[in-house]
């Protein structure tokens, strides 16, 4: 992932304090004492040849990479729909190798096409976001929230554009949306605007903490879900990343006692290595400091280190 990577001798010197709370955290978790929230975590692939012997065991061949993914995470960013639309008998041959192998419920978070957030900027796509809904629709009760990634060009001028995309889906369809375009985020009149739609729409906010953009950790929560796309920083900053994910269980921990439902934590790297370990730790933090009970992922044992 290149959005937002900095050069390693510059990440010293950021703040990766989390920020306060959104606007609309106040509307959204408002109860006392809510009930423990349901957690996801998961990377943005499963395909990745590096993991044999590593989180797959030795000689695992690629039609078992999915199956042996679903045995250590609960969920998966799909971004493979991003680059095609797979197909509806690929869909329901991967939501049978997850539904048969995983450990608990998982889910699949499929990334809106290309095609209908970049190239068509969200007009005029209407018959690819169909094709893309009747595909997706396949993974059944494994199906998560679907995530719609805009481009970095996007901006507040196309707020409209925006709203009118997004009223244009089913209403019991579960959307998160990542902005980029700065102008989101540095002018207070648009930030709110845009804040507001989602949740007058019932749809989420994409949070994203990487180390280039600080200002797309934005912690605004516009529905009881929250969709947190972490970055770390590589091999040489793991520990600081591992702090980084003991302030999010913190944070989480809070939204969670005031209602917060579901949490969907995807882990990114340059090295797909440190995102296994970066998930690893995720688990473990969460598990302990939000009660949950993911089961903790086993890497394989001449690599455990």
């Amino acid at each position: 992932m290149e959005f937002g990577k900095v050069r390693p001798e510059d990440v010293p010197s950021i703040n990766f304090r989390l920020p306060e709370d959104g606007q609309q955290n106040s509307k959204v978790l408002n109860k006392k004492n809510g009930p423990s929230a349901d957690i996801f975590i998961g990377c943005a692939k499963w395909g990745l040849p590096e993991w044999v012997g590593f989180l797959y065991p030795p000689k695992t061949k690629a039609a078992n990479f999915l199956p042996e993914y679903a045995r250590h995470f609960n969920s998966i960013e799909l971004n493979a729909a991003y680059y095609k639309i797979p197909s509806i008998e690929t869909v329901r041959k991967w939501q049978k190798q997850a539904a048969e192998n995983a450990n608990n419920g998982f889910l699949f978070c499929p990334k809106f096409p290309e095609t209908i957030s970049h190239y068509k900027r969200l007009k005029g796509a209407e018959r690819a976001t169909d094709e893309f809904l009747a595909s997706v629709v396949e993974f059944g009760d494994n199906l998560g929230p679907c995530f719609l990634q805009m481009s970095d060009s996007f901006g507040p001028n196309s707020l409209g554009t925006l709203a009118d995309f997004l009223q244009s889906l089913p209403e019991d369809l579960n959307v998160f949306t990542e902005l980029r375009n700065e102008e989101w985020f540095s002018d207070p009149s648009y930030r709110k605007q845009v804040f507001e739609l989602f949740n007058s729409l019932n749809k989420g906010a994409v949070i994203t903490d990487v180390a280039g953009r600080r200002d797309v950790l934005h912690m605004e929560v516009t529905i009881p879900e929250v969709f947190i796309r972490f970055i770390g920083n590589g091999e040489v900053f793991r520990e600081a990343d591992y702090e980084r994910i003991d302030a999010w269980a913190e944070r989480i921990k809070t939204w969670q006692d005031r209602g917060l439902k579901k949490v969907y934590f995807f882990l990114h790297q340059h090295d797909e290595l440190e995102s296994v370990r970066l998930a690893a730790h995720t688990v473990k933090s969460f598990n302990q400091t939000l009660g949950s009970q993911i089961p903790e992922i086993q890497l394989q044992p001449s690599l455990f280190i």
